[in-house]
């Protein structure tokens, strides 16, 4: 589904605003932060610029700047609704754009080496909210051989991400990203991946959920449903037995109020978890509604 943001006010879409909430949890890997320009294709790393930045900057930490969600490290930009996108890039941006990518920015940045090879309005959004930056961009063309010849020469003098923690860092973003501050618990520093397309997320001999490549967010399994019950994150609580794969509002005797249409939530009973599945309504509405679908499961555990 395109996310259509075609004016200055789609800096206020529920989407974009939800996005800047979560940036604000993220964390850079590494030492070295190399920023970047957005591109008209999604996800950025098909786009014919990106190809070319990466293969200088793929082993450092990548922070795309865009508007109107403000940034996007690289190890999300497969995630929705940053996949799916559709804005023009002029290269200008008004003020409460440079603000709201700036603000984040700063955040992501702080006490990080950061090096840009970007133009126009996001090289100001980094002059304006940035002390120290490394520029690399020359005749206002990051695409350009000498800006990438620069890039190349400056990220000489930095030391590069491993394959392995550039892995563990990508699921433990999304994760952060899907369930909030707690939710990078769901993955374990022994966390496995199996699979070309959608992957299986696997700890221990458990597939704890799948990571959908079409949403770029996880598919919670039941040992995933029981790591996120522990951390008390996108619970629903029921008073009957579950014994189909619908869960109707009248069932439900409580629910985590951070809970909104199409989240991952972990439906449980006297305190076991009975199943995992999608959320059809908020936790609130869960919690007032007299009819109507509250929950669609994906998987339960089955009585025999």
């Amino acid at each position: 589904m395109k996310v259509i943001c075609s004016s200055e006010e789609s800096l206020y879409r529920p989407e974009a605003v939800r996005w800047r909430q979560r940036m604000e949890l993220m964390k850079p890997l590494g030492d070295t932060v190399v920023l970047l320009p957005c591109s008209m294709k999604k996800p950025y790393s098909n786009s014919k610029s990106h190809q070319k930045f990466r293969k200088v900057s793929r082993s450092f930490q990548e922070l795309i700047i865009t508007s109107p969600f403000g940034i996007c490290p690289r190890e999300l930009e497969n995630t929705f609704p940053i996949q799916s996108y559709d804005v023009a890039v002029t290269g200008s941006w008004s003020q409460d754009e440079i603000d709201e990518s700036g603000k984040l920015l700063e955040k992501y940045v702080k006490g990080k080496n950061v090096i840009a090879n970007v133009h126009g309005g996001y090289e100001e959004v980094c002059r304006q909210y940035l002390d120290e930056c490394t520029y690399t961009c020359k005749d206002g063309r990051p695409t350009s051989p000498d800006s990438i010849y620069n890039l190349r020469m400056e990220l000489k003098e930095h030391k590069r991400n491993n394959r392995r923690d550039k892995v563990l860092n990508e699921l433990k973003s999304i994760a952060t990203y899907q369930f909030g501050k707690e939710g990078s618990k769901l993955i374990p520093e022994d966390v496995k991946t199996k699979g070309r397309y959608h992957r299986k997320i696997i700890s221990n001999g458990k597939q704890l959920a799948l990571l959908n490549q079409d949403t770029g967010l996880y598919r919670l399994n039941l040992a995933g449903g029981e790591i996120l019950k522990d951390l008390n994150i996108n619970v629903v609580n029921i008073d009957f037995n579950l014994e189909t794969n619908t869960v109707f509002a009248p069932g439900i005797r409580k629910a985590d109020h951070n809970i909104i249409p199409n989240d991952e939530v972990v439906v449980v009973k006297d305190d076991e978890v009975v199943g995992v599945g999608k959320a059809i309504l908020t936790g609130r509405e869960m919690e007032q509604c007299t009819n109507g679908i509250g929950v669609k499961i994906k998987h339960r555990v089955k009585n025999n």
